[in-house]
């Protein structure tokens, strides 16, 4: 596993590179406006942000899998800040992940599985290919 060696951030900014080639991650057109999760006061500022997210997805899975949206919800949650009363943890955006998984899985890069009890998605060979051929490039620069 070559990927495991790879700064993260940099890995994930190669591999969201790839998925925007790709024709079935394009984003939705109410991406620019939405936020990421019920904790945030804004929208992102990147105008790449879904590829980002989407790299980041596909890494997790490979780490995690098989994982489905609740899992990726408690991930991409965090703390939001509720003026003079303690701050309390809030789930992600599950439409956004849903949509997501829905592309890679169009794309080919993960696969609806089980693996004893648990059921969700997990990587397939594309998908490794991609982030093994993404962190080849990240360690070689």
């Amino acid at each position: 596993m070559v990927y495991n060696n790879a700064d993260p951030s940099r890995l994930i900014e190669e591999v969201a590179k790839e998925l925007q080639k790709e024709e079935s991650m394009k984003e939705p057109d109410w991406a620019k406006y939405v936020k990421t999760g019920h904790f945030k006061e804004r929208p992102p500022v990147r105008k790449d942000w879904w590829y980002i997210r989407a790299a980041s997805v596909l890494r997790k899975i490979e780490m995690l899998g098989p994982v489905g949206v609740s899992k990726l919800r408690r991930k991409y949650g965090g703390k939001k800040n509720r003026g003079h009363k303690p701050e309390h943890f809030y789930r992600g955006s599950g439409n956004i992940l849903r949509k997501i998984l829905q592309g890679l899985e169009k794309a080919g890069y993960v696969k609806k599985a089980q693996k004893g009890v648990h059921f969700g998605r997990i990587i397939t060979g594309k998908g490794v290919s991609l982030l093994t051929k993404s962190a080849q490039k990240v360690i070689k620069n």
